[in-house]
């Protein structure tokens, strides 16, 4: 086997798996665009004919609600989850990796432990706490619990992160009169940037794609998002409108799709130089 021949075989094996991996999406791309009686009955990937109506019908949205509400609507949801993540984690992060206070070693193992609790556990309590301050059916249960660093994964992240850092920077800014905030502020915070982008992005895509939260604590139509939508596009859609129902799902995946090549730089840089490592 020859130079050539060996840099060719590593290619080929990517693009084989990339081709994998692209193969639903193209489905459902194609399946959105297809009438609705070959959405079951037609083996062939491409339609016979585009039925761009699926998507008018799925922009109208649902219940009287159009499709921008939606979005907009899993915006303000997804970003006050970054707000919040990337603010109280790091603070939390600062907390464990550079102060020094009594059973910090406790607490910080602790924490981590929190990451074998399912979610689950603690839903009903958290929704008994919610209903009796009056917030079910708003999207303060979806957004409060971010800015108190409730993830225990982006504060591990973090730490692990800063512990990387030269303390020589905080004893110097300490030397200069800083106090502990601002040193976290005006030091520690912007050298934590790869990390602090790796937590606002994956915020961002997990609570864009949440269902299950969002479908416990939303019940007025016009506060939907659009993954709950898409629930109750296909609830009264019934089970012959699959062109629109497809449709839909393509909508709400496109965000997440240009969200990804617009920050896959920033997300590489973040992961490969954030505090995974021990």
């Amino acid at each position: 086997m020859n130079l050539t021949t060996r840099r060719w075989i590593p290619h080929t094996i990517a693009v084989v798996g990339l081709l994998v991996l692209l193969y639903p999406l193209a489905w459902l791309l194609a399946t959105s665009l297809k009438p609705a009686d070959e959405v079951v009955t037609s083996l062939d990937l491409w339609p016979s004919h585009l039925e761009w109506s699926n998507y008018t019908t799925a922009l109208d949205g649902v219940s009287g609600v159009p499709v921008t509400r939606l979005l907009w609507n899993t915006v303000l949801i997804a970003g006050g989850a970054v707000v919040g993540n990337v603010v109280s984690c790091s603070l939390a992060a600062y907390a464990f990796a550079r102060l020094r206070f009594r059973m910090s070693k406790v607490m910080f193992a602790f924490m981590v432990a929190t990451l074998m609790l399912p979610h689950h556990v603690v839903l009903i309590p958290q929704y008994i706490i919610f209903n009796q301050l009056g917030m079910v059916d708003t999207y303060w249960p979806l957004i409060l619990p971010k800015f108190l660093a409730t993830e225990a994964f982006f504060v591990f992240l973090i730490v692990q992160f800063m512990r990387g850092l030269p303390r020589e920077l905080e004893e110097s800014a300490r030397i200069d009169g800083c106090g502990a905030f601002r040193t976290y502020w005006s030091v520690t915070l912007p050298l934590s940037r790869p990390a602090l982008i790796t937590t606002a992005i994956f915020t961002f895509i997990w609570t864009w794609n949440d269902f299950f939260t969002q479908m416990i604590y939303l019940f007025a139509p016009e506060k939907f998002t659009i993954t709950l939508a898409l629930r109750s596009f296909v609830d009264q859609s019934s089970t012959s409108a699959y062109g629109p129902m497809f449709a839909m799902s393509v909508i709400s995946v496109l965000p997440i799709v240009l969200f990804f090549f617009v920050f896959q730089r920033y997300l590489v840089q973040g992961m490969a130089t954030s505090g995974l490592k021990g």
